[in-house]
C-alpha cells in the first residue's frame, strides 16, 4: 500500500473545488475527496501502529499483521484498496487512536486491536496468500471486514484467542470449546453463500442497482455486522432477518431510480456508486413501519461515504437522505484537507434544522447538507408530475433553500471564516440565491415561509431567555431542553378541512389560527408551541413594524392572546 502513483502532494484542482463550493461534485470531485481520505487513513493509521508496537497480547504481533497486509496489497491490489478505504476501516483506525489517548472505551484494548489481524485475514484471503494469524474470538466470533463473519458451534463464551489460517481462498479457524477441546471450521468465505441453518458462516450482505443503460451494478454494502460500523462505540453484530434484508434492497432500488436523474452533477445529485456503506440502525425487522420519512441518520467524518439510517417507508425519504448523508461525508473530506473555519465550539448559533444551538462547524454542516437536499427537491419539482407531488416537492425546495440561505448568512457574517471556508460558503451563497430567484408555487412557498418562521419563533422562545440587566449579549436558558420539531413536516401538505391551530395556519386562514392559539393561551400564556404559533400568525395578518420586531426576538415578549 505505498505503490509511487500515490507519493505526489495532494493539489486540489481549483475546478473541484468550485463544484464542491457550490454544493455539488462530480465523479472527479468524490474521488479526489476519496483519495485524500486515503492518504490521511495511511496516517493515521501508521500512527497507530506505533502505539500497537509495544502493547502485550495474546495475539500474533501487529508487526507480523501489517506484513501480511501489505503483501496481499502488493498481490491484489484493488480489494486491499476496497478493505482500506472502507468507511468501517476509518471508523476502527480513529477509535483505537480514541482509546489509546483515553477518550475512548470499549473491550480490552488488545481484542480490538486485533481487528488489525481481521483485517490482514481478508486481505490474504482476497490475494490468495497464505497465512496463520493468532486472532481474537467473541464467544466464538470472527468477524472479516468486507466479507462476513465466522460463528465457530460450541465455543467457549467471551472473549478468547483462535487460530486462523488461509491457503488458497479458504479459511480454517480453531478455538476453545464451550467445556473442553477446540472447535474447528473451514469455509471459502469469497465465495459461500450462508449456511442454510444460518450457523457458522455469515456473508457480507450487499445493496445492488443497475442503471436503466444496463451499465455494470452498483454495490452498496449494508452493514450489519462490523464491530466499527459506529460513529465511534463498539458494537455487537446485528444481523437483519431476511425479510428486513429484502425490504432495504427495494427501498435502495427504487431510491437509487430516483437519483439517476441525467444531466451535469450539482447539489443534490448523487450517483448511488459514491455511497460506500449503509449501516441499518433501530429495527431488524419490517415491522412497525416508520413515518415517512427518515427519523435518525448519521455519519461521520472518520466513516468516508459511509452513514447510518433508520429504515423509512418510502424510496423518496431514503434518496433525500442519501443526499444529505453523503454532503457531510464530502464536507468532513474537506475540512481534512482546509482549515475552513475557527470555531471555539461554543453552541450558540441558530441551526434552521434544529431544536438546540450549534457550534459553527455544526451549523457549516448542517448548511452544507441541507443545500445538497434543496437541490434535490429542486430536481424532484423540476420532474413531478400531480398536483400533490408538486406541492410537496415546492414545498420542500422553498423551505431548505430558505434556511440554507440564513445559516450561510450566519457562517459570511460570523468573521470566524478562513480564506478557502469563505469562498466555500460564498459558494453555496451564490448556488442558493441563484435558486431563490426561481418560481414556487405560491401556496407551497407560504407554508414553506411560515414553516420557516414558526421553527425560528418556538426556538428563541425555547433556547434564548431576554437579557439580564447590563448584559451585552444573547443569553441562554438554563431550563432548556429538546422538544419535537412537528411543523417542518406538517406543512408539507396543505390541510383540506383544518381542524387545529396549526391546520388553519397551513391552510392560509391566519385568523382562525390566531383565534385558536389565544384559546389555548388562555390558560398557559408562556407555553412556546401556541406562542410561536400566535406569534407568527398575528404577523401574517399584520405585517408590520411591531409585528417584525416581534418575529425577530420574540424572547423579549409576553403577549396577550387576545386575539
Amino acid at each position: 500500500m505505498t505503490s509511487e502513483q500515490h507519493l505526489a502532494p495532494l493539489r486540489m484542482p481549483d475546478r473541484l473545488f468550485a463544484e464542491l463550493a457550490a454544493g455539488g461534485g462530480s465523479a472527479a470531485a468524490v474521488a479526489f475527496l476519496e483519495r485524500a481520505e486515503r492518504a490521511r487513513r495511511l496516517l493515521l493509521l501508521r500512527t497507530l501502529l506505533d502505539h500497537l508496537d509495544a502493547l502485550p497480547a495474546p495475539l500474533t504481533p501487529v508487526a507480523e499483521a501489517w506484513r501480511v497486509l501489505k503483501e496481499a496489497a502488493e498481490k491484489s491490489p484493488e480489494p486491499v484498496e476496497r478493505l482500506l478505504l472502507a468507511p468501517a476501516t476509518g471508523g476502527w483506525i480513529s477509535h483505537m487512536l480514541r482509546r489509546v489517548q483515553g477518550t475512548a472505551t470499549g473491550p480490552p484494548l488488545w481484542a480490538e486491536a486485533g481487528h488489525l489481524c481481521a483485517l490482514a485475514l481478508s486481505a490474504s484471503l482476497h490475494a490468495g496468500t497464505e497465512t496463520a494469524l493468532d486472532v481474537p474470538l467473541t464467544s466464538g466470533r470472527l468477524h472479516l471486514p468486507g466479507l462476513g463473519m465466522i460463528q465457530l458451534p460450541d465455543a467457549r463464551t467471551g472473549l478468547a484467542v483462535g487460530r486462523a489460517t488461509t491457503a488458497g481462498g479458504e479459511l480454517t479457524v480453531t478455538g476453545p470449546g464451550g467445556t473442553t477441546g477446540s472447535v474447528r471450521v473451514t469455509c471459502r468465505p469469497l465465495t459461500q453463500r450462508a449456511d442454510a441453518d444460518g450457523g457458522t458462516w455469515l456473508p457480507l450482505r450487499t445493496l445492488t442497482h443497475t442503471g436503466p443503460d444496463g451499465t455494470a451494478p452498483v454495490t452498496v454494502v449494508l452493514e450489519d455486522l462490523d464491530p466499527y460500523r459506529d460513529l465511534d462505540d463498539h458494537l455487537p453484530p446485528a444481523r437483519l432477518d431476511e425479510e428486513e434484508a429484502q425490504e432495504w434492497q427495494r427501498l435502495f432500488g427504487e431510491a437509487a431510480r430516483i437519483l439517476a436523474r441525467p444531466g451535469i452533477p450539482g447539489p443534490g445529485r448523487v450517483d448511488p456508486a459514491m455511497i460506500r456503506a449503509i449501516v441499518p440502525f433501530g429495527r431488524t425487522a419490517v415491522s412497525p413501519p416508520p413515518p415517512p420519512f427518515v427519523q435518525v441518520s448519521a455519519s461521520s467524518g472518520d466513516s468516508f461515504g459511509g452513514m447510518l439510517i433508520v429504515r423509512p417507508a418510502s424510496a423518496l425519504a431514503l434518496a433525500e437522505t442519501l443526499v444529505h448523508e453523503l454532503q457531510h461525508s464530502k464536507l468532513a473530506a474537506l475540512l481534512h484537507l482546509f482549515p475552513l473555519l475557527e470555531d471555539d465550539r461554543a453552541e450558540r448559533y441558530y441551526a434552521p434544522w434544529r431544536t438546540d444551538p450549534r457550534h459553527l462547524t455544526g451549523l457549516l454542516h448542517g448548511a452544507y447538507a441541507f443545500t445538497g437536499v434543496a437541490g434535490f427537491w429542486r430536481d424532484r419539482l423540476a420532474g413531478a408530475e400531480g398536483s400533490e407531488a408538486v406541492e410537496r416537492a415546492a414545498y420542500f425546495f422553498a423551505l431548505r433553500r430558505l434556511q440554507s440561505r440564513l445559516a450561510v448568512r450566519t457562517l459570511l457574517t460570523s468573521g470566524r471564516l478562513t480564506v478557502p471556508g469563505r469562498a466555500l460558503v460564498s459558494g453555496l451563497a451564490r448556488t442558493l440565491d441563484g435558486w431563490l430567484r426561481e418560481p414556487v408555487p405560491h401556496a407551497a412557498l407560504t407554508r414553506a415561509r411560515t414553516a420557516a418562521a414558526l421553527h425560528r419563533t418556538e426556538w428563541r422562545l425555547r433556547n434564548v431567555a431576554p437579557p439580564a440587566s447590563g448584559h451585552g449579549g444573547p443569553r441562554f436558558r438554563p431550563d432548556r431542553t429538546s422538544w419535537p420539531d412537528v411543523r417542518t413536516h406538517a406543512f408539507a401538505d396543505r390541510p383540506a378541512a383544518p381542524h387545529t391551530a396549526d391546520e388553519y395556519l397551513a391552510a392560509g386562514q391566519a385568523a382562525a389560527a390566531l383565534a385558536r392559539y389565544a384559546g389555548q393561551l388562555a390558560s398557559d400564556p408562556a407555553e412556546p408551541h401556541a406562542l410561536a404559533g400566535w406569534i407568527v400568525a398575528r404577523a401574517v395578518l399584520d405585517p408590520g413594524r411591531a409585528t417584525r420586531r416581534m418575529l425577530a426576538r420574540p424572547e423579549l415578549l409576553q403577549p396577550l392572546p387576545s386575539g
